[in-house]
């Protein structure tokens, strides 16, 4: 008897791996036009992966991605793993798969594998990397050791986890990367293969409601001469958290350190790191806004998780009305397993 091929449904959100031109001279570069069903279609070589169930959920450039889109979309994506799919593979510009595919690992409840993948040539460039980056994401998607792993990034032929994926280029092919762990693993031959497996998943979210507008949280990076002038601004501009990237292992100017002891107790200030490697420092330095005075002074410390990963996850969490407290917890309980 012939062995059923596994289902898996393929998410298709726009950006580079769905733009094409208009096919008319001189009308401009190309915008997001192609949908998953014409996606897969470009991939003969999934004939005899899987059966593919295509869904062209959004259409757009992945900076115009909201919140809202990925609440939406991780109801789809359980939906779909509730009907039977085996694994499900989204496609989306590459601008901030970093912050899509952590949303989703935070947001999706359910053990079989979500695989995030784009590329960085459209489709009209010679070498276009789309095709091949859906065929890798469909064979991981297929892939039983991949379950469990939470949301995962697929490119190039390498498998990373979404908590430390980043995009590290602005056009090479191997522009994600993970620069504190390195990747999970890799596709060779058609077969993935998971070197290195984490050692839990971060908690889930509860979803946050898709009939509201989800609360505003501000990302600042710290440099040279910094005043705290900006942070002055947050909480008059109607942001309700803020994180804060800092020097190296968690510091900041010390004429800063006024600007955010008096925002800590009011909003939720995150700490996390601008050199997007390595972990939060908690208790080395003790100068006038080092680490040791900022988490003094209320703010809470983001452990590996990058700014952009922080800002994910204050998002998430003030959604579903965490208070200060239940922030502090969270952010605690990522530190551990990080």
């Amino acid at each position: 008897m012939t062995t059923p091929l596994p289902q898996i449904a393929v998410f298709s959100l726009g950006g580079t791996i769905a733009s094409t031109s208009d096919g008319q001279a001189g009308t401009g570069g190309v915008t997001p036009r192609l949908g998953a069903r014409e996606l897969v279609a470009a991939v003969p070589q999934l004939e005899g992966v899987a059966t593919l169930d295509p869904v062209a959920f959004r259409q757009t450039a992945s900076g115009d991605l909201t919140f809202e889109d990925l609440v939406a979309l991780a109801g789809a994506i359980e939906q779909k793993l509730a009907d039977g799919a085996a694994g499900v593979v989204v496609t989306q510009g590459t601008d901030s798969i970093e912050e899509t595919s952590f949303a989703l690992s935070l947001l999706v409840e359910d053990p079989r594998p979500v695989v995030v993948t784009g590329a960085m040539r459209n489709p009209t460039l010679a070498g276009a990397d789309g095709p091949a980056n859906i065929l890798s994401a469909v064979q991981v998607a297929c892939a039983p050791q991949a379950q469990g792993l939470g949301t995962l990034v697929v490119f190039n032929d390498e498998i990373h986890a979404a908590r430390y994926v980043r995009k590290t280029h602005t056009s090479s092919t191997a522009t994600f990367q993970s620069p504190t762990v390195g990747p999970l693993g890799w596709v060779v031959e058609g077969r993935p293969r998971i070197a290195l497996a984490p050692t839990a998943s971060l908690p889930l979210i509860a979803k946050p409601s898709t009939e509201e507008t989800l609360p505003a949280v501000a990302l600042l990076t710290v440099s040279l001469g910094d005043d705290g002038r900006l942070v002055d601004q947050v909480m008059a501009l109607g942001y309700q958290g803020l994180v804060v990237e800092s020097f190296g292992g968690g510091h900041v100017p010390a004429r800063m350190v006024a600007a955010l002891d008096t925002l800590a107790a009011s909003i939720p200030v995150v700490l996390t790191s601008r050199t997007g490697a390595g972990e939060v420092l908690t208790e080395t330095y003790g100068f006038p806004g080092s680490e040791r005075d900022l988490l003094a002074r209320g703010l809470i410390a983001a452990g590996t998780l990058d700014g952009l990963k922080a800002r994910v996850l204050l998002t998430l969490l003030l959604a579903t009305r965490h208070d200060v407290s239940g922030i502090r917890e969270a952010f605690a309980r990522a530190r551990e397993l990080s």
